[in-house]
């Protein structure tokens, strides 16, 4: 049951790693766009969206490679846990 919990750990450890970067891409895009509309006094609520999405779009993109290998390695293991659970029999 340990190796279960683990594999459930890491599984919850990858997915707050893995989301990291384009939450905190879209929390400093929404920021500057909200200095700059405090600084501008423009209060249009939609001028963040656009720019938050872009940025996030971009983040998955730059690190797709290195998200799919750390998602590739993890399913290995899950499977390499499955294989070694005995069977019901």
């Amino acid at each position: 049951m340990d190796t279960f919990s683990q594999a459930a750990t890491q599984g919850l450890w990858l997915i707050l790693i893995l989301s990291l970067l384009p939450l905190l891409a879209s929390l400093i895009v929404g920021l500057v766009i909200s200095l700059f509309q405090a600084l501008t006094q423009i209060q249009e609520q939609t001028l963040t969206f656009v720019p938050k999405i872009i940025a996030t779009i971009l983040v998955i993109m730059v690190t797709f490679a290195g998200t799919l290998e750390y998602l590739v390695d993890f399913t290995k293991n899950i499977f390499e846990l499955i294989l070694k659970v005995p069977s019901l029999r």
